[in-house]
This record gives structure tokens, C-alpha cells and sequence, in this order.
């Protein structure tokens, strides 16, 4: 490092020490921990930093093996150390330690201390250094003091807490090396005075030990759209009442093509080669073929659903350059806010796939891939609200693609491109539902057999009366 960390940022292991017997069993009954399902087997220090001198609030970086494998994933945790917490943060409360510099203190999930989180808001309002931790801040951005916090009961890949309405902080967990797309996209469309996407007023990264040439992204604070709705609860409230949605779909589709043009302007495009179409078709071959084998349901459908890969690949008359360009990687209804007093779309949450690696979410895609993550948002929706048959989603579709359609390219005149995109989509649901939700496994399944059909022509899957 460059300078020399001040006296209460501390990176060694000594505060970990007592912390590992309440961590290993707490971090997988977290749900943004990734690794369900494994023993832990070891955890280890990336950076420990003592946010206030008494060691009250706690940040780690925090390495974690399972089943042996190395190196591990590194998550971020908040962690508040209490001699006598408040009765609110029982739910919050992970145990006290029994040795070491902590032992016999409560502690807890910082979030969930006002206290702390207030402090934490402080840091993003004064940029600076502490230890490996970088606090950044927009130079026209207004961070008000004594903001009230609130988190975020829904917490998935990240955690959140909103400060007085005015103000969100997304905290990643799983971190790695390189900037995160959820700071970086919406950082470039500000650049381009695109209005769609709430833009950063604060970050804050690290600077890694192990990748010291790269920062690491821990949370970016953007505005608060306050009483906006997102897409998927209106769609569901919608389809309560037999409502259309086209009109809404329409929009939320021009507001997408606005951000895949602004997206354009910002960064740098290309036009995909057939060595980049090939290499696309495989991998979602793969995906295909790894699912079948863990998915049986999927078996059937195999050969009809890889032809749609196939035919990326084929020289087709007509068929208009397919470029690459970066997108939001994870589109669907409930990345999409509408706020009531104007009805304007906004999209949110430029992650994408947490699940993926950081270098590939931030590799140009085409705008299909989001395209077709939205149209399966619309079928999941008609599923859930008991509309699959009453032309909803259909409706939907059609509109979300007429109102794309008003600022970019027609993504139905690829229908090739989008058609495979779809299916990868559709293949990547089977999977996901029949590992967390095998209720829902219809509804992806539903598409498949209609992706399958309409790939081979016919109303049934080859091989379907003789497959496993």
C-alpha cells in the first residue's frame, strides 16, 4: 500500500480468531451466502478494519473455504460488538465470542444497529482512506447528516438499507477483484445524461492484499426512488384485477432501449464474428447439457432446444450484424421501478448475475440476452397471477417489444438471436427452480416445450416418446 494504514485499522487475524466458532455456522443460514448446501472448512482474514477506535463496528473481508477447494469465496461483513445490545437486535445477534479481544461482547450484524449505520452513511459522506478500505463520492452529490436508516428486509445477493427516504446503500457480499457493474454502468450513463437509472452518489471499495492492482467494489449509494413500485408488483397487481399491461409494457420497453443506446454512446461496442457466435452457441450448449444431466425433466427436449443454438452459427439472407455491446446482464420486472407521480420507468440493480464471474458479467453481450430476460419476467408473471392462457403474456410482450422497438432496433427482427437467448434463459430457470423451487418448475417448463416446438417445428420434442 501506499501509505501506512492508520492505528485502529487492523489486518490481521487476531480479531477473526474468536470470531471463527459463531461465523462458520452463521454465514449459511445467510441468504446471500453462496455456498449452501458445502461445509465450510476453513475461514480467513482478507482484511480485517476497525471502523470506530473501540472496536464497536467491525468490517471484514473474509475468505471462506468449502469441501477443500481454494481459494474460496471472499465475502463482506458489517459486524457490531456490543457489551450489552438492545433487545431489537436479538434477531440480528450472531453470539459471544469465549476468547480474545471480543470475547464475552455481543455480536451483531452492524445493519441492523442505527447507530452504526448512521456511522457507516458518515464514511460515505467524507471520502477518504482507512486502512484497505477507499470511500469515494461524487463531487456534485448532497449527502445530508443524520439520515435516518432503514434496511431492507428482502435480502438476496447484497443487503440494503435506506437512509431517510432520500438515499440507498447496496453493500455486496460476495466480493472480487475489479470494479462492480452495479457502480460502473450507471457511474457511464450519468456521463451521458441518461435519466433512467438513479445515478451513484457514494461508493466505497478495497484495495485487496492478494489483487493489489485492482479495487474491489463493497457498496455504492445511489438515490432513493421514493413510492415507486416495481415492475413485477405491478404486473402481479394488474393481472388481480384483469388488467392490461400493454401500456405499461410499452414503456418499460422504451425505457430499456434508452438505456441500451445510452449504454452504446458510453462504452465500447463490437460486432459479433462467427469464432464470438460459436463460442456463444457452445456455452449455451453447455449449460444445456449440464442441466439435462441434473434436470431430467429436461432430457426430452435436449436436441430440439440446441438447434436454436445451432442456427446462430448458420449463414442465414438478410440477417442484420449482431453486435455486443454492455447491458444489465439480469433484466426482468422486478429490476424495473415506476414511480407513481410521472409513471417513468427506471431500471435498477446493474449487477447482474451475481452468480456468474465478475469478468464475465462485465463483457459486452448482445442487448438480446436482456431482451429476453424481461419476456420471461412476463410469463413468469402471467404463471404466478393464473393467466397463462389468457394472452397476457403474449400482450405483454408484443407491447414491451413494440416500445423497444420506438428508440432501437426491433429485437423480433433477430428472431434467431432472440429465440436462443430466450431458451438460455428458459434453460437457466429449469435449473434454478428445480434445485430451490421445484413447485415453480412448470412455468419454465412451459417454455420449453413452446421454444422446443417452435425450434424443430413440431408439437412435440424429437424423441420425446423414447427418451428417459
Amino acid at each position: 500500500m501506499s501509505d501506512a494504514a492508520p492505528p485502529h485499522a487492523d489486518t490481521t487475524a487476531e480479531p477473526l480468531a474468536s470470531l471463527v466458532p459463531l461465523l462458520t455456522p452463521w454465514l449459511p443460514r445467510q441468504r446471500w451466502f453462496a455456498g449452501k448446501g458445502r461445509p465450510i472448512t476453513g475461514l480467513s482474514p482478507v482484511a480485517v478494519t476497525e471502523l470506530l477506535p473501540d472496536g464497536s463496528l467491525l468490517h471484514l473481508l473474509l475468505r471462506v473455504r468449502q469441501d477443500g477447494a481454494q481459494p474460496g469465496d471472499c465475502y463482506q461483513l458489517l459486524l457490531g460488538a456490543q457489551d450489552s445490545p438492545p433487545a431489537r437486535l436479538g434477531p440480528a445477534l450472531i453470539g459471544r465470542p469465549a476468547t480474545g479481544p471480543l470475547r464475552g461482547r455481543a455480536i451483531h450484524d452492524a445493519l441492523a444497529d442505527p447507530r452504526l449505520a448512521t456511522l457507516l452513511l458518515e464514511r460515505l459522506r467524507l471520502p477518504g482512506r482507512l486502512g484497505p478500505l477507499r470511500f469515494s463520492r461524487e463531487d456534485r452529490s448532497e449527502i445530508p447528516a443524520g439520515l435516518a436508516p432503514r434496511p431492507l428486509g428482502a435480502e438476496q445477493s447484497n443487503s440494503s438499507v435506506v437512509y431517510g427516504d432520500a438515499f440507498i446503500l447496496k453493500l455486496y457480499r460476495r466480493i472480487a477483484p475489479g470494479i462492480n457493474p452495479d457502480l460502473e454502468l450507471p457511474r457511464a450513463l450519468a456521463r451521458t445524461g441518461c435519466l433512467r437509472v438513479p445515478p451513484p452518489a457514494a461508493w466505497f471499495e478495497a484495495e485487496l492484499p492478494e489483487e493489489p492492482k485492482e479495487l474491489a467494489t463493497l457498496g455504492v449509494l445511489q438515490p432513493y426512488l421514493r413510492g415507486s413500485a416495481d415492475g413485477w408488483q405491478l404486473a402481479l397487481g394488474a393481472l388481480a384485477v384483469a388488467a392490461d399491461f400493454a401500456a405499461c409494457a410499452r414503456a418499460l420497453g422504451q425505457a430499456t432501449a434508452e438505456v441500451h443506446r445510452a449504454l452504446a454512446t458510453a462504452l465500447p461496442t463490437t460486432v459479433m464474428g462467427p469464432a464470438q457466435l460459436r463460442r456463444l452457441a457452445a456455452a449455451m450448449s453447455q449449460r444445456l447439457d449440464a442441466t439435462a444431466d441434473a434436470v431430467p425433466e429436461l432430457r426430452p427436449y435436449r436436441s430440439a432446444l440446441c438447434a436454436a443454438y445451432d442456427e446462430l452459427t448458420l449463414p442465414g439472407p438478410g440477417r442484420s450484424a449482431w453486435r455486443a455491446q454492455r447491458i444489465h446482464g439480469d433484466l426482468h420486472l422486478g429490476q424495473a421501478l415506476r414511480t407513481p407521480a410521472d409513471g417513468r420507468w427506471s431500471l435498477i440493480d446493474f449487477e447482474g448475475e451475481p452468480a456468474r464471474p465478475l469478468a464475465e458479467r462485465r463483457q459486452p453481450q448482445p442487448v438480446a440476452r436482456d431482451i429476453a430476460g424481461m419476456l420471461r419476467s412476463f410469463d413468469y408473471a402471467a404463471a404466478v397471477g393464473r393467466a397463462e392462457g389468457s394472452g397476457w403474456a403474449r400482450r405483454s410482450r408484443e407491447a414491451f417489444c413494440e416500445g423497444y422497438a420506438r428508440v432501437h432496433t426491433d429485437p423480433r427482427e433477430d428472431p434467431r438471436l432472440l429465440r436462443a437467448h430466450e431458451t438460455d434463459k428458459a434453460v437457466y430457470e429449469v435449473l434454478y427452480e428445480a434445485r430451490n423451487r421445484p413447485d415453480w418448475l412448470p412455468v419454465p417448463m412451459s417454455a420449453v416445450r413452446r421454444l422446443a416446438a417452435r425450434a424443430d417445428g413440431a408439437r412435440r420434442p424429437r424423441g420425446a416418446a423414447t427418451a428417459p
